[in-house]
């Protein structure tokens, strides 16, 4: 997969923000907000995926997953 530049316009304190939460983590800003962006569209595409399997088996038959959609979590213990 190739990459495509992305250029935006950002407030300088909200720079300076990144700025500090990249560096915390050792990361180049660049990094912190690629890491951030893939985590954000992971988290909407699972919370997709466990809504369709709640569709589909229906509130009782998902049971077994728990609050964080992992079998066995709080819900499921």
């Amino acid at each position: 997969m190739g990459s495509t530049v992305l250029s935006l316009r950002i407030d300088g304190e909200l720079l300076d923000r990144l700025r500090q939460h990249a560096a915390r983590r050792g990361m180049s800003v660049q990094d912190y907000v690629v890491q951030t962006l893939v985590r954000d569209d992971f988290d909407q595409r699972f919370k997709a995926a466990v809504d369709e399997t709640e569709k589909f088996y229906g509130a009782e038959g998902a049971a077994g997953i728990g609050a964080e959609g992992f079998p066995g979590g709080p819900e499921g213990a």
